[in-house]
């Protein structure tokens, strides 16, 4: 069989050719056509904190796998970060506690002088106390690492990211937030509060503000900002509660789809979003990847006492 690689062809479409990738496969019976969509990724520079978790170190390789630049943040996974064997030439993996402001512009500078610029950032980083722990019992202490790990962080290293695009004119940042900031999660009011102001009020205001630092030309289609929100998804730190199958009942029971995320369902979304090509007119969303969430039980059927409802 003989394989023919067709980098970039055109198809004529309403208003301009649409950039296709593929193979044709060829033998002596038939021709076959497998086709990827043309992101348009290749070669840029992308910045994925929190890139040695499940979710991050999916979105990783989804990038490299586009031919971008990714510059791979962990804070101590130091192993999990290499175990990514992303291309050495095309890749920077970084250790650094995104809470500190001299970490975080080390982490933006070396991006920098590696590949001379950062088109994109997917704010992933974060922390997610596994236990649950009710308002009433939760220290200040875990609030306030809760907060400065989830929320501080981004606002950090936004704000570099920000600072970088208002000199470049370009630049899109995907946030990953979380389902439990638009339904709240019982145990995890820090979490919760932490991923809700990143989901919205961080969102749609930094959409507006690098409209203003990137704008739209003719051929740029201007800055973008939006957010992603997983739902439960298989990763290491969820393994163990998934395990139970009345946990796995009660996170699907709203679920228009009633199964459980896996980290290249979030990543092929960043993907998306990440695109200039296939998002262009997408900014400030917020989307749920949690298949079609409405919310979560309070009680299992056998919790309610029916005679006093």
């Amino acid at each position: 069989m003989e394989t023919l690689t067709v980098n970039e062809t055109s198809v004529e479409g309403k208003n301009k050719p649409l950039a296709i990738a593929g193979k044709w496969l060829i033998n002596d019976r038939t021709t076959h056509c497998i086709l990827r969509m043309e992101t348009g990724l290749a070669g840029k520079v992308v910045i994925v904190t929190g890139a040695s978790g499940g979710i991050g170190s999916a979105i990783a390789r989804k990038f490299a796998e586009e031919g971008a630049n990714v510059v791979a943040h962990y804070r101590r996974q130091q192993a999990q970060a290499e175990a990514l064997k992303l291309p050495k030439e095309k890749s920077l993996l970084i250790g650094a506690d995104l809470t500190k402001e001299s970490t975080v512009r080390r982490l933006f500078e070396s991006a920098v002088k590696r590949f001379g610029r950062v088109d994109t950032l997917i704010a992933n980083a974060g922390s997610w106390e596994t236990r649950d722990v009710p308002l009433q019992d939760m220290p200040l202490k875990q609030w306030r690492e809760t907060l400065d790990v989830v929320l501080t962080s981004t606002f950090l290293c936004m704000r570099e990211f920000f600072r970088c695009a208002a000199g470049q004119k370009q630049g899109n940042a995907v946030l990953i937030a979380s389902t439990a900031g638009v339904f709240g999660e019982a145990g995890h009011v820090d979490y919760a509060s932490a991923k809700a102001a990143m989901a919205y009020g961080m969102t749609r205001t930094l959409k507006n503000e690098i409209a203003r630092i990137a704008p739209h030309t003719k051929t740029y289609c201007g800055g973008r900002v939006n957010c992603i929100c997983p739902g439960w998804t298989v990763v290491p730190r969820t393994a163990e509660r998934l395990k139970n199958p009345r946990t796995v009942r009660k996170v699907t029971a709203t679920m228009a789809l009633p199964q459980v995320a896996r980290p290249d369902d979030i990543a092929n979304l960043a993907v998306f979003l990440s695109s200039d090509r296939l998002a262009r007119h997408i900014t400030g969303q917020t989307i749920l990847a949690a298949g079609g969430m409405e919310g979560r039980w309070l009680w299992q059927p056998e919790e309610v006492d029916p005679k006093i409802v």
